[in-house]
């Protein structure tokens, strides 16, 4: 009987092109994918035809399987000897709970290898054409969770009123829910009221949205993107989009 495997495959932010070529590769080989809601459902076509397919997808409010049951699949259908690739939105190690995973696998001593994966944070920026650091502007950019886990210790979540101070470029996932709590505590720490925000949706897709607005009244951007997924910008930064943009207007580029 042959060995079974999991390869963790980051889907990268939407666009079937943004995969990796060595994910790509790992989709060919495949005997059965767990996929999640935010890898793209075209790249199941690069699997073989006889490939099984198990969607595990999670939206806020919505989870098809438990995160144990997720586990429970994978090492079962890898103990039994097929090569599994679990599909996941964007990298699988960046608030993807690809650690959860990799743990779960370990415990149960199957092999895994990791294919990483274009991130949210960076290919929301660079769709949007936002720099996520820039010299004199930004000189760290932060990667944050908008929705943290139930059960955490009083005291153990963000502190959005340290982040404030840092100046650095927030990159805020699953955060449009909270917008509004987040931009006070983030005023509290400091952060000016006309701080340019970004709320990108469904970045690199055909349906993406950019809207910009400003900490103080930034709800109604979150308002735009309801129920779809979204990376939220905060920082100076943005404000260079619309400046770029300008001049890229002036010269008749169209971006």
């Amino acid at each position: 009987m042959r060995t079974g495997r999991v390869t963790l495959v980051g889907a990268g932010p939407g666009a079937v092109d943004l995969i990796t070529v060595r994910g790509q590769q790992a989709l060919r080989e495949a005997d059965v994918i767990v996929y999640d809601d935010l890898a793209n459902p075209e790249l199941l076509d690069l699997s073989p035809a006889a490939a099984r397919r198990i969607y595990v997808g999670k939206r806020a409010g919505r989870h098809c399987m438990a995160q144990v049951a997720i586990g429970q699949i994978m090492v079962a259908e890898a103990a039994a000897g097929f090569h599994v690739v679990r599909l996941k939105g964007g990298d699988p190690l960046v608030f993807g709970r690809g650690g959860e995973e990799l743990q779960v696998l370990a415990e149960a001593g199957i092999p895994c290898e990791i294919v990483p994966g274009v991130t949210a944070a960076s290919a929301a920026g660079a769709s949007a054409g936002i720099s996520l650091t820039q010299r004199g502007s930004a000189s760290a950019v932060i990667f944050v969770t908008g929705h943290e886990c139930g059960g955490k210790p009083a005291g153990e979540g963000v502190d959005w009123i340290a982040l404030a101070r840092t100046r650095a470029t927030l990159c805020i996932y699953m955060g449009t829910r909270r917008i509004g709590v987040i931009a006070a505590e983030l005023q509290k720490g400091g952060l000016p009221g006309n701080t340019p925000v970004a709320v990108i949706a469904n970045a690199t897709m055909p349906e993406e949205t950019i809207d910009i607005g400003e900490l103080a009244s930034v709800e109604p951007l979150a308002a735009f993107a309801a129920g779809q997924p979204a990376l939220i910008i905060v920082g100076e930064v943005v404000r260079l989009r619309e400046i770029a943009a300008a001049a890229q207007a002036n010269l008749g580029i169209v971006s």
